[in-house]
């Protein structure tokens, strides 16, 4: 069972192997692949840092705690209907995704998001919206 926020719902959704250090690059890259793998994974939403902010670089500031931070776990949440302490399979975040998110939810509730403007989180939904999952990370 994996721990995560609200707001790495969608971060996996647009993950394309990019990241803050070669240890968090590793980690995303190992969930992100269990869940695209196997989508009957338990996921249990936490309020705060997770299992992906367990290998955010310290180099400075911890932004995993940032009050913006929490907001947006907060807003992707109630987005899709789910509630912090629920433990659900990738597959019913994937189906709550499909009957509650478009596309152009990233250029709000992720508006002041640094990985915004790749474009990756809106093509990530859409994605989810066809049926076709997690992209598969080269």
């Amino acid at each position: 069972m994996y721990k995560l926020r609200g707001h790495h719902l969608f971060c996996l959704l647009g993950y394309r192997g990019m990241g803050y250090s070669q240890e968090y690059v590793e980690n995303m890259t190992r969930l992100h692949q269990t869940l695209r793998n196997n989508p009957k994974t338990w996921i249990h939403l936490v309020k705060g840092p997770d299992q992906l902010c367990e290998k955010y670089p310290n180099s400075g500031e911890y932004h995993c705690e940032h009050d913006d931070i929490y907001e947006r776990d907060a807003a992707i949440l109630e987005k899709l209907g789910l509630k912090i302490g629920q433990i659900l399979y990738w597959k019913d975040i994937e189906s709550s995704i499909q009957k509650h998110a478009v596309p152009s939810d990233i250029q709000t509730i992720c508006e002041t998001c640094s990985w915004r403007s790749y474009g990756v989180c809106e093509e990530g939904i859409q994605d989810i919206l066809e049926g076709k999952g997690l992209k598969e990370v080269k």
